[in-house]
């Protein structure tokens, strides 16, 4: 297949896999009120994705050495768009069951996609992990600003979310004749990151992953509310959101490339965190004075992160291979870490009936991001301690 048709492919797929979370902050109150969820029922719910991304990301490989990467990204997408009408169908069990079948289709694409760019892609993987990531935060910044509205003009949240089973299922018709051409023959698959296990810098780069992660879901998922809180509507808050969604467009695009071609990323992983702890000082200091400021910041920030932590995961593997398996390691552990994030954010909301709490405590988890951002952003490849890696272009 023509190099420009399989990355628009990629990018269809991409597009697909954060509408699922991002969609559910700006209905949250409406859906709550609905289905009678309590706070903790909320927190639950936004940790559940994040959770089942962690939890089933290590049975991509396995699969891919099965079945090929482009049939499994296909199956995935077909039960992603299932498991979004699943979960506006009935009740609680309904969302709940929804949630996991739609988070864990997410979780297999997230790591074979990676895998599938530095096979097919060896002489511009910058590039097209900056087509990658882009296609991700644009379509988070879609769902963020998009959902409210039509679930108001719709008459209620279920429309609003159910719309995104539609892509999803456009999707996987169109990854139909690339899951022929991947079952004929083998892909790479790493096998559960095994000798990565116990390589320092593999871990890193994990650390660095999941500490990114939660913050950005924890953002994602509670942002509207705290803007609900200040006596912003439902299509306000998400328009607020949707800001720091969109700047990450750019950013996401650019800064792939621009890490690829440097010698070493810690500069790049170092000014991300800033970023995104001033943004998040703006919304605990000021929430209602500049908030498109602070979203610019956060959106710069945490799609800087994003964007290295992807980044860091092709970099730092020699092969396809070993990035299945670096993507495996890092997806598995980082998302479970992540998943922390929506939880304690909305616990310990509930606990001290403020918002400055949780915000300090996702502050004060910048630190170890940084640090992990230093240690991973270093020219190394995970499982050849020593080896220096080239720049991917």
């Amino acid at each position: 297949m023509p190099a420009v048709l399989l990355g628009l492919a990629v990018a269809l797929a991409a597009v697909n896999l954060r509408p699922a979370l991002a969609s559910v902050g700006p209905v949250l109150t409406e859906l709550r009120a609905d289905l009678g969820l309590s706070g903790g029922g909320a927190a639950v719910l936004t940790s559940v994705p994040v959770l089942c991304l962690g939890l089933l990301a290590p049975v991509a490989p396995a699969l891919a050495r099965r079945w090929g990467i482009e049939a499994v990204v296909a199956l995935a997408l077909g039960v992603l768009a299932t498991g979004l009408l699943v979960r506006v169908v009935g009740g609680t069990a309904a969302l709940f069951a929804g949630t996991v079948l739609a988070s864990g289709a997410i979780a297999v694409a997230n790591v074979l996609l990676p895998a599938l760019v530095k096979r097919d892609f060896p002489a511009s993987t910058g590039s097209m992990m900056g087509v990658y990531t882009m296609s991700l935060s644009g379509s988070a910044a879609v769902a963020a600003g998009t959902t409210a509205p039509l679930a108001e003009a719709a008459g209620g949240w279920r429309v609003g979310l159910g719309a995104w089973a539609v892509p999803a299922a456009a999707a996987a018709l169109a990854w139909l004749p690339l899951a022929r051409r991947g079952a004929a023959g083998a892909d790479p698959g790493g096998r559960g990151g095994g000798p990565l296990r116990r390589d320092p810098l593999a871990w890193q780069v994990t650390a660095f992953f999941g500490l990114q992660s939660l913050c950005f879901y924890a953002v994602l998922s509670w942002l509207p509310t705290v803007y609900r809180d200040q006596g912003y509507s439902a299509v306000a808050a998400g328009a607020v959101l949707s800001v720091s969604a969109l700047v990450q467009i750019p950013v996401t695009l650019l800064l792939p490339r621009l890490a690829a071609r440097a010698r070493t990323q810690r500069p790049h992983a170092l000014a991300a965190t800033v970023l995104t702890g001033l943004g998040l000082a703006g919304v605990l200091v000021a929430p209602t004075t500049a908030p498109y400021l602070w979203m610019v910041l956060l959106g710069i920030g945490q799609g800087g992160a994003f964007a290295v932590a992807l980044t860091l995961i092709v970099l730092r593997a020699r092969t396809a291979t070993d990035t299945a398996g670096l993507s495996a390691l890092a997806q598995s552990v980082g998302y479970v870490l992540a998943a922390s994030g929506p939880l304690l954010v909305g616990a310990v909301h509930d606990r001290t009936g403020s918002w400055t709490p949780p915000l300090l405590l996702l502050l004060a988890l910048l630190v170890p991001q940084a640090v992990a951002g230093l240690l991973a952003g270093r020219p190394l490849h995970a499982g050849a301690r020593g080896e220096i890696a080239s720049a991917a272009g």
